[in-house]
């Protein structure tokens, strides 16, 4: 059997009769909606989607940081005022 990642879980059932009173109940947490007990997607609010998506920005960022660390021995020094 799949494990479901979430704390909360519906039937697709359940999310054709009312979805927003699903996403309220959850908190902001995942919801886990199950086909014949599996999950088959996990429903978030925009709100934790957004965040989600900043943070893996955030990660993304890092990496691309610590990629190009080694340029810095190459980089031309400027003062803003020379600018």
């Amino acid at each position: 059997m799949e494990s479901v990642l979430a704390r909360c879980s519906a039937s697709i059932s359940e999310l054709k009769k009312n979805p927003s009173s699903l996403i309220e109940q959850s908190e902001g947490e995942p919801i886990a909606i199950l086909n014949h007990n599996k999950p088959t997607a996990y429903l978030i609010p925009a709100e934790t989607y957004e965040l989600m998506l900043e943070q893996i920005e955030d990660y993304q960022l890092g990496l691309l940081v610590k990629e190009r660390q080694h340029e810095k021995f190459s980089a031309v020094e400027v003062n803003l005022d020379e600018l």
